[in-house]
């Protein structure tokens, strides 16, 4: 079991509203923004994304944790700074391109809020681990907005159109169990374990061969939405491929 450590305690003290991070092969990305419930101001995206770019780029790290502190995971895009109505153009790529442009596993360890934009950080990462405090809603309808970061499509993957209607038309909290049995998260523990689960199962994860780790992950991406005759010749020609050693 990993060392007894909470989201707070990645901060090292950093008032920065993006904090990285590294324990171990891991590199932690922290929404620091308290005031502003972790929103992300155009600088975090434009900050995040580059992050995330180096760790993919370095071979000491293995995976990267997407995360908020204070108890909040993030409220998304920082509406003050981009009213309605503003014709600012859109960062990119937004935080859910640079989530899917990663070869490496990016796990959002939720605890407490995920809101909208948040929400789509979310599911754009590999999996979910979260706190049984966690909440989740889309909100972009009660805001009089639509998504822009892929949040329709991710949305019904994880967790079929029917309850994916619901969640956005309706604009209401789901807490963590229910997100659970919908498959929005993958596994539940508590605040105060969070990180110390979150670890244990990506070290595990580092321990494998990573070019399987990133093949697997290339691969999840590609069958996403096709018929299942497609997604199985796809396989067999992934397997090939690892066969001689492409």
């Amino acid at each position: 079991m990993a060392e007894a450590m909470t989201i707070n305690d990645l901060l090292g003290g950093s008032s920065d509203p993006l904090v990285a991070t590294t324990r171990g092969a891991i590199r932690f990305l922290v929404f620091n923004r308290p005031d502003a419930r972790n929103a992300m101001t155009r600088d975090m995206r434009r900050d995040y994304a580059r992050e995330l770019r180096a760790a993919d780029a370095d071979p000491a790290i293995s995976a990267v944790v997407v995360t908020g502190a204070h108890g909040y995971f993030s409220a998304g895009v920082d509406i003050k700074e981009t009213p309605a109505g503003s014709n600012l153009p859109l960062v990119r790529p937004h935080p859910v391109e640079a989530n899917r442009a990663m070869s490496k596993p990016t796990v959002a360890m939720v605890d407490g809020p995920c809101v909208t934009g948040g929400l789509e950080v979310a599911l754009s990462c590999t999996f979910v681990i979260a706190s049984d405090r966690s909440r989740f809603v889309d909100t972009h309808i009660k805001i009089g907005r639509f998504p822009g970061w892929g949040l329709g499509a991710l949305l019904i993957s994880a967790i079929g159109a029917r309850r994916a209607a619901q969640m956005t038309m309706s604009g209401q909290f789901i807490d963590a169990r229910q997100a659970y049995e919908w498959g929005l998260v993958n596994e539940l523990t508590t605040p105060e374990n969070l990180v110390a689960r979150t670890l244990d199962i990506l070290e595990t994860i580092g321990g494998y061969a990573q070019d399987d780790i990133r093949r697997y992950i290339d691969h999840n991406r590609r069958v996403e939405g096709m018929d299942l005759e497609t997604a199985l010749a796809l396989e067999f020609v992934t397997v090939e491929k690892r066969k001689a050693g492409i």
